[in-house]
């Protein structure tokens, strides 16, 4: 079955972008190929077991099992030790990565308390967009009874190409939530 978001990308984005942005030509409109969602652990150090805690919330949120990352040199001043774990990563794509966008969008966003919707600042040169979230308690599948500490994350959207007005529009066609300027 092909995710909601996926089928509403195929169909209604040409026409979208070709009113919004004035492009002619299908190839041209800027696709998202994936999602890199990372956490950063820097309390890992000390302790494995928060370490062990956020890789099986990132398995719960993004029904994936995520890669451990490892410090790749040693830091005296931070008490790191080389090849360390220090955190996790999960690349999402194809349906993963259209039912995890829908559930940020419609279901964990508006979770946040006091939201007013998300920056338009974060765009890279290429076009990506990385969103910072600062507690993963905001998604429904973490049970907030059981969470010992919370721990933030980065989305990354990365789009095959296009200036960031492009994939601004794309974002905002699937529903991503910005702030008004």
């Amino acid at each position: 079955m092909v995710p909601r978001l996926q089928k509403k990308c195929q169909t209604e984005a040409f026409g979208y972008m070709k009113e919004k942005c004035s492009i002619d030509n299908f190839m041209a409109i800027p696709h998202l190929e994936k999602i890199a969602i990372n956490m950063g652990v820097g309390k890992a150090i000390g302790d494995p077991k928060i370490l062990e805690s956020a890789v099986a919330d990132l398995t719960m949120i993004t029904g994936q099992k995520p890669v451990v990352t490892r410090a790749r040199v040693a830091i005296s001043n931070f008490k790191l030790k080389e090849n360390a774990a220090i955190g996790c990563k999960v690349t999402l794509r194809r349906k993963r990565m259209y039912e995890f966008l829908d559930r940020l969008v419609n279901v964990a966003l508006p979770r946040i308390r006091d939201f007013n919707g998300v920056s338009r600042k974060s765009f890279d040169k290429d076009g990506n967009y990385t969103l910072g979230i600062s507690d993963q308690s905001i998604f429904p599948e973490i049970d907030t009874g059981r969470l010992a500490h919370t721990q933030g994350m980065d989305i990354t959207f990365v789009f095959n190409k296009g200036p960031k007005e492009h994939t601004f529009e794309l974002l905002n066609f699937l529903g991503m939530p910005f702030t008004k300027k």
